[in-house]
């Protein structure tokens, strides 16, 4: 019986640890440090759409003052082809990735899609999607 109340209470502590240390995790990427210029070495910088597919009207504006704020060029704004779009997406517009993935990173670090393209509109498309919270959005 003693051994098992000490089985109990190590698995207990245990997962007491991982709850404390996903809780800090969360924490880290709400409230850490983060670049607030656009990457270091930029000749120029980085050209951005803004479409809004979260449904929720003024969001891309705010994104956009955000972006601003970090030293991105946001050179379109608007709507996208749908208003359902479930997750904010950072889509990579040249073969290099890496402008993109500055964007993410950013932004908190929502996920990245290659999907190259020849424009020269921008490098880098966000799509603002329903998790729009978990996106750092200027106030």
């Amino acid at each position: 019986m003693v051994r098992a109340a000490e089985v109990t209470r190590g698995l207990i502590a245990v997962f007491g640890v991982l709850v404390a240390a996903l809780v800090g995790s969360w924490l880290w990427t709400r409230v850490g440090p983060r670049s607030t210029h656009a990457p270091e070495g930029a000749v120029r910088p980085i050209r951005l759409q803004i479409p809004n597919g979260s449904g929720e009207g003024g969001v891309a504006s705010r994104l956009a003052s955000t972006l601003r704020q970090g030293g991105f060029h946001v050179v379109e704004v608007g709507n996208a082809d749908r208003s359902d779009y479930f997750a904010t997406l950072v889509v990579a517009r040249r073969d290099d990735p890496s402008a993109a993935q500055a964007v993410a990173r950013y932004l908190g670090s929502p996920p990245v899609v290659r999907q190259a393209w020849s424009s020269d509109l921008a490098e880098v498309t966000v799509v603002l999607g329903s998790d729009r919270s978990r996106v750092h959005l200027a106030p």
